[in-house]
C-alpha cells in the first residue's frame, strides 16, 4: 500500500494526470497549464487577478484595438492572434486580464500558459476540446513575457500553431502574448552584416529575416510605451483610490516621483508599487 502511494504521488509530481479532472468552465473564469516532464494538465483558477479597463490609462489605442479584435471573437466572427510588445510594466498583461473581466460573462476563458507550454500545444488544444467539446466558449491562450533563444525548440511550435501546422486550430481559440522583445528573440550586432543595399532599398538578411517572420505571423501587433509624469502620477491616484486612500496628491506627489527615479521607470507597475508602499507605511504609522 505504501508503494502503491509513493508510484501515485511520483506519478501526480511528473503529470500522470489520467485522474485528473478538467475545469468546469462554467464554474471558472480562468484556467493555468501546468507543463510537467510526463505532460502537463489543465487547472482551473478560482481566484482571478481581473483589472477594470477604465483604469488603464494611457494606452487607449492598444486597448481599442484588443477590445475590438476581442469583441469579434467572442462574436464568433473571424479575429487575430495577438503580440503586445513595449516597455515593462505598462499594461500589457494589464489589459488582457481587463479583457476576462469584460467579456467572461460573453463566452470568453483565458487560459494562461508559461513558454514551456508552447511545446504542449497539441496536448492544450486536446484539453480545451474535451472540456468544452460543444465549443460553447471562446479560449484566448496567454503566454505573458514571451521570448525565445536563437534554439529555442518552443519557437518553431509556436510558428506551426500561428500559421502553417498541418492540424487545423480550433476556431474558438485565441493567442494573446506579451513580451518586452518587438520580434520575440534576441538581436546581435552580426545580424547587422547579412543586410545589403538594392538600389535605394536595404535587403533584410536570412537570420534577421527569420527573426522578423515569427512577430510577423501576430495579426495584431500593439506596441506599448514608457508613460510620461503627468500619466504616471494618473495612476497613482487610481492605485490610491483603490487602496481607499483620500490623500490630497499634493502630499504624495514628491515620494511618487522619487519612487519612479529610484526604480528607474515611470510604468503602471511602479504606480501600483508606490501607492502600496504609502498606503501600507501611512497606515502603520497611524496606529
Amino acid at each position: 500500500m505504501e508503494r502503491q502511494h509513493l508510484l501515485e504521488g511520483l506519478a501526480a509530481l511528473l503529470g500522470d494526470s489520467s485522474s485528473h479532472s478538467l475545469p468546469d468552465f462554467a464554474q471558472v473564469k480562468a484556467a493555468r497549464w501546468r507543463h510537467l516532464p510526463l505532460g502537463g494538465r489543465l487547472e482551473g483558477v478560482t481566484r482571478v487577478d481581473l483589472p477594470e479597463m477604465d483604469e488603464l490609462l494611457g494606452i487607449d489605442e492598444s486597448k481599442a484595438a484588443l477590445d475590438l479584435n476581442t469583441r469579434q471573437f467572442v462574436a464568433g466572427y473571424p479575429a487575430n492572434d495577438a503580440l503586445l510588445w513595449g516597455g515593462r510594466g505598462t499594461g500589457k498583461s494589464s489589459l488582457v486580464k481587463a479583457l476576462l473581466q469584460r467579456y467572461a460573462d460573453h463566452g470568453l476563458r483565458l487560459i494562461e500558459m508559461d513558454a514551456d507550454g508552447i511545446l504542449d500545444l497539441p496536448e492544450i488544444l486536446a484539453a480545451l476540446q474535451a472540456a468544452d467539446p460543444q465549443q460553447r466558449y471562446h479560449f484566448a491562450l496567454f503566454c505573458d513575457d514571451l521570448s525565445f533563444s536563437s534554439d529555442d525548440p518552443g519557437y518553431k511550435a509556436l510558428k506551426s500553431l500561428l500559421d502553417g501546422g498541418v492540424e487545423a486550430r480550433p476556431d474558438n481559440v485565441l493567442l494573446y502574448a506579451t513580451s518586452n522583445r518587438r520580434h520575440l528573440m534576441p538581436r546581435h550586432f552580426s545580424d547587422n552584416e547579412e543586410y545589403h543595399r538594392h538600389g535605394e532599398e536595404i535587403i533584410a538578411g536570412e537570420t534577421a529575416e527569420e527573426k522578423i517572420s515569427l512577430s510577423e505571423r501576430f495579426g495584431l501587433w500593439l506596441g506599448f510605451y514608457p508613460f510620461d509624469q503627468a500619466m504616471y502620477l494618473d495612476i497613482c491616484a487610481i492605485h490610491l483610490r483603490r487602496l481607499e486612500v483620500t490623500a490630497d496628491a499634493g502630499e504624495w506627489r514628491e515620494e511618487a516621483l522619487r519612487w519612479a527615479l529610484q526604480r528607474g521607470s515611470r510604468s503602471g507597475r511602479v504606480a501600483r508599487q508606490f501607492a502600496r508602499h504609502w498606503a501600507g507605511s501611512r497606515a502603520l504609522a497611524a496606529q
